[in-house]
């Protein structure tokens, strides 16, 4: 979990520490477009999963990403 949180902070340039599990994404203005582009290349790269849009755009929560990339 920590390795994830880590990624997400590098992915939207914000402060190590910021992020929990019950952070809701769209609370975060660094949650764009951008950092969306690059969890998809993260996810595939580190994870093995290929992300769609439609799929990210179902994620409400930091424990939403961690669930679909844990399974």
């Amino acid at each position: 979990m920590k390795e994830l949180l880590e990624m997400l902070e590098d992915i939207m340039d914000i402060e190590e520490g910021t992020l929990e599990t019950t952070t809701v994404l769209t609370d975060l203005e660094e949650w764009d477009s951008l950092s969306k582009l690059s969890l998809m290349a993260e996810a595939k790269k580190n994870y093995q999963k290929k992300l769609s849009a439609d799929e990210i755009a179902g994620f409400v929560t930091v424990q939403d990403i961690f669930d679909y990339l844990q399974k």
